[in-house]
């Protein structure tokens, strides 16, 4: 192998890679992971690189590929995990981009309780097409206008050449995007390398370098992963994401890095503070600006300074790079008014996420209110049992504007895999229906998707959620002031139905999705694997 004997005295450091060749969100980690082992080997360690798998949610996105996106999470974190425990390393460096692959990271680190630093692989640079900055998310869209013959082909084809430039995960500030910010705002990431751009190479393997050097420093006595991943932590993490407009899918992940670190934090505690926390960045698909131009304006560190000033985040937490959070932002740009705002004069007032509950959603239902300013909304069920049905209505014109679409048995166990919804949910926006159409369904949205959309649904309706006892054309209600999602039926017509119903025979009986199936719990906690 190369390693001289004399060294192995000095810090083994592991290097967790989610390298991939099938995309382009995680496709610099082989260069970073050399740059990280380089440092690891000038700072008198020894590096060990491995490597993860990672799925690539745009690219699976409304095929039954998606259900492999939030099961990869729970096997990344294995992964990692069985590697750390295999080879007992003094310190780990965690390399991760596309969306499951920073949770996943987070939760095998808060079980093996390490020293460690996590280094975002980075966003990607914004596509330009017609003279406007352009990302995937225009191109799923794009895709919706095109199935419902509002646009022509050739121009999709055009854009979709344009969109994606370069390496990085999603441009705009997405779930990858989110979780970067999360990720600095715990501190076990230094702050300000995350949203270094992919594509600008030598900065960002400088980033790498500065991550093998500091798992040397810390891997013999430093603090370990749990320091950054109490409930502290946790809680300036979720402000951070509210504070920047940030991904639904951020509850789930932090639910269930809470499990994992041994944490209590319920989803009501986390939207809670969503809900007083006020939103001073405007970012894609809230708001106007991608993640280049926020880095560019002093990205996490200038949002958690803005926050610690005025009270909305805990400045005494640690940080991996020494010192508190309040410390080591404390040169950072102040609030330029235009990509990050004060929290005096924040881009809107409090955290756009919000927790529903009612007779649909005993155990709850989320919301990320993006590119709407809709707050209710009733009308007839349009019912459908997959994903797919729901996109085939929609494409082929037969739904009306005023309805409230229902996709059921899409949920963790139902799916199984909780489904990713932004195919259908561009479709909506692209049939121009995306002001006058709400979505309600037991799987999960994009962090690119806008309008009225409900995810998250719990109990679901695999396992005899009320979503099961939903027919066409009964009234449901969302009401986002009340925190409510109800239909208009009583207890006792929701339990006759439920007690004639019969479950759907499964999508798979054998195999990863099967035991993902049997084992995985409730989105409301996080939809983490039971033992």
């Amino acid at each position: 192998m190369g390693i001289d004997p004399a060294r192995l005295d000095g810090p083994i450091v592991g290097i967790a890679s989610t390298w991939t060749g099938t995309m382009p969100c995680n496709l610099n980690q082989r260069d970073l992971s050399d740059s990280a082992a380089h440092a690891i080997h000038a700072a008198g360690g020894v590096p060990l690189p491995f490597n993860t798998i990672a799925v690539s949610d745009n690219q699976s996105q409304g095929t039954p590929g998606m259900r492999a996106s939030l099961i990869s999470r729970e096997v990344i974190a294995d992964s990692i995990e069985l590697m750390v425990h295999a080879h007992d390393f003094d310190a780990v460096v965690c390399l991760v981009g596309c969306d499951k692959t920073v949770p996943a990271a987070l939760m095998a680190l808060a079980r093996v309780d390490k020293p460690a630093v996590v280094l975002y692989g980075g966003p990607m640079r914004a596509g330009r097409w017609r003279g406007s900055d352009v990302t995937i998310q225009h191109v799923w869209e794009a895709v919706g206008a095109v199935e419902c013959g509002v646009a022509p082909r050739e121009e999709l084809d055009e854009l979709e050449s344009r969109a994606c430039p370069g390496p990085g995960a999603c441009a705009g500030h997405f779930t990858a995007n989110t979780m970067a910010v999360a990720l600095e705002c715990l501190g076990i990431a230094v702050v300000g390398d995350g949203l270094i751009a992919a594509g600008a190479a030598a900065e960002k393997a400088a980033a790498a370098e500065r991550a093998g050097r500091l798992a040397v420093s810390v891997a013999a006595d430093g603090p370990t992963a749990r320091t950054f991943l109490d409930r502290r932590a946790l809680r300036n993490a979720m402000a951070g994401v509210a504070a920047t407009g940030g991904s639904s899918n951020a509850l789930l992940h932090l639910l269930a890095i809470a499990h994992d670190a041994g944490v209590r934090l319920t989803l009501n505690d986390l939207v809670a503070l969503a809900a007083r926390t006020p939103v001073i960045a405007s970012l894609a698909p809230s708001g106007a600006w991608l993640a280049e131009d926020f880095h560019r304006k002093g990205g996490t560190a200038a949002v958690c300074a803005e926050l610690i000033r005025a009270g909305h985040l805990d400045g005494a937490a640690p940080t991996v790079q020494g010192g508190t959070l309040a410390q080591v932002t404390a040169e950072a740009p102040v609030p330029d008014g235009e990509v990050v705002f004060t929290a005096a004069q924040p881009f809107k007032p409090s955290g756009q996420l919000f927790v529903l509950r009612g007779n649909l959603a005993p155990d709850g239902a989320v919301v990320k209110l993006a590119g709407t300013e809709r707050t209710r909304q009733t009308g007839p069920a349009r019912v459908f049992d997959s994903e797919e049905a729901c996109a085939e209505a929609v494409r082929s014109g037969q739904v009306r504007p005023g309805a409230v679409l229902v996709i059921r048995y899409e949920g963790p166990a139902g799916g199984p895999g909780m489904r990713e919804m932004l195919s259908v949910t561009s479709s909506v926006v692209g049939a121009g229906l995306g002001e006058s159409v709400a979505l309600v369904t037991d799987g999960r949205f994009s962090g690119a998707t806008r309008g009225l959309m409900v995810g998250h649904v719990a109990p679901e309706a695999a396992r005899g959620g009320p979503l099961a006892a939903l027919r066409d054309g009964d009234t449901v209600t969302i009401d986002m002031d009340a925190g409510t999602l109800d239909v208009a039926l009583t207890d006792d017509d929701l339990a006759e139905r439920l007690a004639a119903w019969t479950p759907p025979a499964p999508r798979y009986d054998f195999g990863v999705f099967a035991r993902y199936r049997a084992c995985v719990g409730s989105a409301s906690e996080g939809a983490v694997l039971k033992a």
